[in-house]
């Protein structure tokens, strides 16, 4: 199943737009934390292990459904657009109709030497924030699972 890639640009029209459109934001909790798209629902596809390695989040996709189900309008992002397109495969594959991955993420796509490729969210100027509500944060979703 191929997955349809926006620009930031077209991601902020769609939650312009339709306020039933969700961006999820899937990268780790203090990432969100240091700044995200406003409104954004932050679930993270991988997260840290007490050793400070990057797992996979197991329950990833039943945090997303519990919450939003799987009619919900999805955009995924992240920092570059990696995890961003892992979560929106995931959530297609688990039978999720509305999935649709931001390309380069709030940093932008880099090639192998770090150089920028395609500039993400906050390079593109637009608005960056770190409030949120508390229901948009992890520990809120989780809880809403059933942890």
């Amino acid at each position: 199943m191929s997955i349809k890639r926006i620009s930031p640009e077209e991601a902020k029209e769609l939650l312009d737009s339709d306020e039933s459109c969700i961006y999820l934001d899937v990268r780790t909790v203090a990432e969100f934390e240091a700044g995200h798209v406003p409104g954004a629902k932050n679930i993270p596809v991988l997260d840290r292990d007490p050793y400070g390695r990057m797992q996979p989040n197991y329950r990833f996709v039943e945090v997303v459904e519990a919450n939003f189900g799987r009619d919900a309008k999805c955009i995924t992002g992240c920092q570059k657009g990696g995890r961003s397109m892992q979560a929106a495969s995931q959530l297609l594959n688990a039978g999720f109709t509305s999935v649709v991955d931001m390309r380069g993420g709030m940093g932008g796509e880099t090639d192998p030497m770090g150089q920028p490729t395609y500039p993400g969210w906050a390079a593109r100027g637009l608005t960056v924030t770190t409030e949120s509500a508390p229901e948009d944060e992890y520990g809120h979703l989780l809880d809403k699972a059933g942890s």
